[in-house]
């Protein structure tokens, strides 16, 4: 099983991604959070202890009975709190990396992104 906690919903991953993605018996979204930008360390460690307890609480699956990894993208001090309070749980945290394709037209310069691979946070 695979967990989504980001912005970005799998429904909207491209082909590749989602191709990526196999290997998991089902993939279940989990918005990430709005951080705070004015949040202190307290302020994190419970948004932590909260997203945590989503994940490993969610009545949509057992971790007894599925290998659980959870795919995080987003504020990094967050992510970085989250992904080790998960890992110190015995739980496989990802993150998905892309291509960066900048494309300049008009003077207006866009960024477009490519998944390439999903990477495990160690």
């Amino acid at each position: 099983m695979l967990i989504n906690l980001s912005n970005h919903p799998s429904t909207k991953w491209s082909p590749q991604q989602l191709a990526a993605t196999q290997v998991y018996d089902e993939i279940i979204d989990l918005s990430f959070p709005d951080v705070d930008p004015s949040g202190d360390d307290e302020y994190i460690q419970s948004l932590v202890n909260e997203y945590v307890d989503k994940i490993i609480n969610n009545s949509q699956f057992s971790i007894l009975n599925s290998q659980l990894t959870v795919h995080i993208m987003g504020e990094m001090t967050f992510t970085f709190s989250i992904v080790n309070a998960l890992q110190n749980r015995g739980i496989m945290c990802i993150a998905s990396t892309t291509e960066r394709i900048a494309l300049e037209e008009n003077g207006l310069k866009t960024s477009e992104f490519r998944f390439v691979r999903f990477r495990k946070y160690k």
